[in-house]
């Protein structure tokens, strides 16, 4: 499995809070342990009028003057962004296609098609730049006090920051987002219709 196609096949596992193929756990740094399941929650007594509300049907239009949840915009927002780089770049296509009847030239001659696409989307929507500037393999000092969330350390951290190691990857970060606005009564489910030739 190529590490492009394994890159893309992780970023939306974890985009859709699946867990990660077999494959990827070889990259992952030794220190990484899988996080705890949740402890069961105690059972809540529902009152007879929450019981009656139906469960909000995926996709479905909101009833007027309801507000969408946060957690709502967010996986609206998510799937509008799959449904982009599906639009440009024929992403899903190209992670739903078995590889194994497929040469390593075929595989890298589609990748090509659907890089180009998916960069395109991120170009148009996106403005990014590294966390922590500096080539790869790059000596670089990890400060006192750093964000674990903007770095994180591989390997044996030992006494106090700052730290002296070796660059791996300079990560990513989201300076502006200039997504489109989401219309009303469009199902995010669907990210990208059927097609049929008359």
């Amino acid at each position: 499995m190529s590490r492009l196609f394994l890159a893309l096949l992780c970023f939306f596992r974890i985009l859709f809070g699946k867990q990660l193929p077999p494959a990827a756990v070889k990259f992952l740094p030794e220190t990484t342990t899988p996080p705890a399941s949740p402890p069961d929650r105690p059972q809540v007594p529902v009152d007879k009028a929450s019981e009656a509300r139906p469960e909000p049907v995926p996709g479905a239009r909101p009833e007027p003057g309801s507000k969408v949840s946060a957690t709502q915009q967010h996986r609206d927002g998510a799937l509008a962004m799959l449904a982009l780089l599906q639009r440009e770049g024929r992403l899903v296509d190209f992670l739903r296609e078995p590889l194994d009847g497929f040469t390593d030239a075929d595989i890298g001659a589609a990748a090509r098609d659907v890089h180009r696409g998916c960069r395109k989307v991120l170009d148009q929507h996106l403005s990014l730049e590294p966390v922590m500037p500096g080539s790869e393999e790059a000596r670089v000092s990890v400060p006192k006090g750093f964000d674990p969330a903007e770095i994180r350390l591989i390997g044996e951290a030992k006494g106090e920051p700052p730290f002296r190691g070796t660059l791996r990857h300079h990560g990513w970060r989201v300076v502006d987002a200039r997504l489109p606005a989401l219309s009303e009564g469009v199902d995010r489910t669907v990210i990208a219709p059927a097609e049929v030739e008359l």
